[in-house]
């Protein structure tokens, strides 16, 4: 049986790039074929070309991934992957970022114990340095609504004579579909919350 080397490559989303982990993988001598790649969120394994390579992969055969946050994003998936691939899938593992982590080297019981203790200090990290990210991201975002910074979706405004389009609507002398080109091209869900305020100001008003 000819035994294959492969490539799995995430990214958290299209707006990332995945130059690195793909020069890192042809420097490999990866054909581009038994490279993988996702471009969606690793909050979950519901990825199609991990599915897939997890498909592929025979016993002895090798995956390489760049780091081993790739694996998942935090510490329960990423042990949990790592089972998958080496107990069940019985395949050889090598994050390139950490050398440590190679399952080819050191097999005996110290290597695998090493191992073991390095991909549980990773996991470790991993999962921290995402829960201090969206920590931080939490903070910039109420620290931005305190400035008062919008968040979010542009408000959508209604034109300076927003009251005399509502009263020709209303007179029925022209449509809602008129209106809503009237009012810069807004949905009529925002227009009905639009006219719903307008009310509520002109009655205080009165």
């Amino acid at each position: 049986m000819i035994l294959k080397s492969y490539g799995y490559i995430r990214v958290s989303s299209t707006d990332q790039n995945e130059d690195r982990q793909l020069v890192a993988m042809k420097e490999l001598m990866i054909p581009q074929t038994q490279i993988f790649i996702d471009k969606q969120s690793g909050k979950d394994f519901d990825r199609p070309q991990y599915k897939a390579l997890i498909k592929k992969l025979k016993p002895g055969d090798l995956l390489y991934i760049l780091s081993i946050d790739r694996l998942g994003r935090n510490y329960n998936e990423i042990q949990e992957q790592w089972r998958v691939l080496t107990k069940e899938k019985s395949v050889d593992i090598v994050v390139i970022d950490m050398p440590l982590l190679d399952t080819r080297l050191n097999k005996d019981l110290m290597g695998t114990f090493i191992a073991d203790l390095v991909l549980q200090i990773l996991s470790f990290v991993a999962q921290s340095e995402r829960d201090n990210i969206k920590k931080r991201q939490a903070q910039g975002i109420a620290a931005a609504k305190a400035r008062g910074v919008h968040m979010g979706r542009p408000i959508k405004t209604v034109p300076d004579n927003f009251g005399s389009i509502v009263k020709q609507w209303e007179r029925k002398q022209i449509t809602i579909d008129e209106v809503l080109k009237l009012c810069g091209g807004i949905g009529e869900t925002t227009f009905y919350r639009r006219l719903r305020e307008y009310r509520i100001l002109n009655s205080k008003n009165m």
